[in-house]
Parts: C-alpha cells; sequence; structure tokens
C-alpha cells in the first residue's frame, strides 16, 4: 500500500538525475534562475552555482570584461568578507574602492562598487552570480578600452546603464570626467594588455614588422600623461618602390608608422621610429610613442578599418 502512494506520487525536479537537472538549469534565463532558486533550499545552491553563472557572464559580457575584472571583483568580494572596506559614506551609501596602482599624483584606481550591500552575507560566495548582477545593475565601474578617434587605455572605468542597454565611460584627471555616455557594445572591449596607463608596453613585435601589417601603439602628448592606444599600419620607407619581390623595408632599422585616419598632407600622417629602440620615442612637438602591438586578430582589424571613416580629424598645436 505504501510503495503505491509514493509510486504515485508527482515526480519532482529533485527526482531527476542530477545530469538531467543541470541540463535543465542551463537553460534557463538569469531571472528564472534566480527564481528556481527560491523553490527550496536544495535548488538555491545549485541555482546559484558558479557553473551556471560563468556561462551567463560569458555570454553576455565577455566580449567587454576580461581578467582585469574577475581580478577586481575577487578584490572587492575579499574586502567585503575582511568587513576593512575603504570606504565612503555618500547618501547613506558604502562604497568599495577597488585596487591602485603607480604613485601620486599617477596612482590608478582599478574599479569602483558603488554600493558594496551587493556582497552583502552570502553574496559574496557566490563569486558570478554577484558579479553578474553588480555589473547588470550598473553599480560595479569596470576597467575597459573605449574606441574613439584614439583607443584610450584602462585608466578608464566603465559602468552597464540596462535602460539603453549602452555603457558610460569615466577617467581619472583630478576627479572623475565623462569620456563618453550612450556608448555602443561593439565600442567598448577588454584592455588589451593588463598594465596600468602610465606604463609603457615592451614590444615584442619590432623585428617582425613588414610594410601593411596592422598595430596599435601607446601614444601620449607628454610624458606626466597616461598612454593612449592608436591605430597605425606599417607603411613602406620613402626610398622603396613598394614591389613586393624586391622590398627590403623588413630588414631596415626605419620603421615608418602610417596613421590613416590622418589626411595624407597632415605631419601626423607618417612618423619615423627606430627599430631597434625600445624605449620611449618623440619629442614634445608631436608626442611620444611607446610599446607597438601587433594585430593578428581580424575582428580588432575589422573595427578599426570601420571607424576610420567617420573618425574625426586631430590637430595639435
Amino acid at each position: 500500500m505504501e510503495n503505491n502512494i509514493n509510486n504515485n506520487r508527482p515526480m519532482s525536479l529533485l527526482d531527476l538525475p542530477e545530469s538531467t537537472l543541470d541540463f535543465i538549469l542551463k537553460l534557463l534565463s538569469p531571472i528564472d534562475l534566480c527564481t528556481m532558486s527560491k523553490v527550496c533550499v536544495s535548488l538555491k545552491g545549485r541555482c546559484q552555482s558558479d557553473d551556471f553563472w560563468k556561462n551567463h557572464i560569458k555570454e553576455k559580457w565577455g566580449r567587454v570584461i576580461g581578467e582585469a575584472v574577475y581580478k577586481e571583483w575577487e578584490w572587492h568580494i575579499t574586502i567585503a568578507k575582511q568587513g576593512n572596506l575603504l570606504n565612503q559614506r555618500t547618501n547613506n551609501q558604502i562604497r568599495s574602492l577597488g585596487s591602485f596602482s603607480g604613485v601620486w599624483p599617477n596612482l590608478y584606481l582599478g574599479s569602483y562598487l558603488e554600493d558594496h550591500k551587493a556582497l552583502n552575507g552570502q553574496r559574496s560566495n557566490n563569486f558570478f552570480m554577484s558579479l553578474y548582477f553588480s555589473l547588470e545593475s550598473g553599480i560595479f565601474w569596470f576597467p575597459a578600452q573605449v574606441y574613439k578617434v584614439k583607443l584610450a587605455t584602462g585608466f578608464l572605468i566603465c559602468y552597464y546603464e540596462s535602460q539603453s542597454d549602452t555603457f558610460q565611460a569615466r577617467y581619472q584627471s583630478g576627479g572623475w570626467g565623462c569620456l563618453g555616455k550612450n556608448i555602443e557594445w561593439d565600442m567598448v572591449r577588454v584592455p588589451a594588455v593588463d598594465l596600468p596607463p602610465y606604463v609603457m608596453y615592451v614590444s615584442d613585435c619590432l623585428d617582425d614588422l613588414k610594410p601593411e601589417d596592422h598595430i596599435e601603439i601607446q601614444w601620449r602628448g607628454d610624458k606626466q600623461w597616461p598612454y593612449d592606444w592608436w591605430y597605425a599600419v606599417i607603411d613602406h620607407l620613402d626610398s622603396c618602390n613598394e614591389n613586393e619581390n624586391y622590398c627590403q623595408c623588413h630588414l631596415s632599422d626605419t620603421l615608418i608608422v602610417e596613421f590613416r585616419q590622418y589626411r595624407e598632407t597632415s605631419n601626423m600622417r607618417r612618423i619615423r621610429l627606430s627599430r631597434k629602440n625600445y624605449g620611449e620615442q618623440g619629442h614634445q612637438t608631436g608626442g611620444y610613442y611607446g610599446g607597438i602591438r601587433k594585430l593578428h586578430n581580424e575582428d580588432e582589424i575589422g573595427t578599426w578599418k570601420k571607424l576610420l571613416p567617420d573618425q574625426v580629424q586631430v590637430h595639435y598645436t
């Protein structure tokens, strides 16, 4: 009799094999996953698992966040668990500062959490779930780069605006300045290198560069400023007839770097750099050039090519 009663009771999700249950939960949206977590204690623990939320992070945010963001989030979680928040109270909210690098006045803040209550209680144990909703709600300002006339370095921190499905970007210059609003997803990317903005990138491609290679190069107008990354193409030497069968430009100690976002008549269109000089090159009039990244990713190159026709001419005095 008892066996019949047990056999006739409705099957619940918890009666399913674990692999089947996980497959079902993996198909749920973030909101549905949160709803499911409220059903019972057993489902709560499973629905908050990093395995599910890691996938949601990758699917929505993977293009604009990278290892630097995960390191910063770990920083905020560690501070929250220790209960030693570096915070200030504004309008009864407690805010958490991210990691610092550099020395004053070139002090770089890696991230910013507007309200650390996002990590109260057990939330700090759910790394990817808490990160997802902090990004989604716009309270977590994360390190990123934004395509504009130039590509600003990681001294930018961005935050998401869900109503417009766009980003705002801010930069540090004494206070927080606004670089732009309503920035589309395809204009934001993971920082190309994990370096503070005042540090020169050590090039690892100088000996291999040849005409028509696509690059990004660090540039700053003053030695006290942070670097930006600019798109350029390696060009032929003036003495070369550009015949690929006879071109020897790749053997020369001189690199011709061409910024095709400038008019051909601009003195900023083409610059000469030494292939053997791994330090900063340039002067006060034209600015200073740092490290070079050779672009291999067709998506990166394609993004720059789409931007070039719309770029605004920049003049320097």
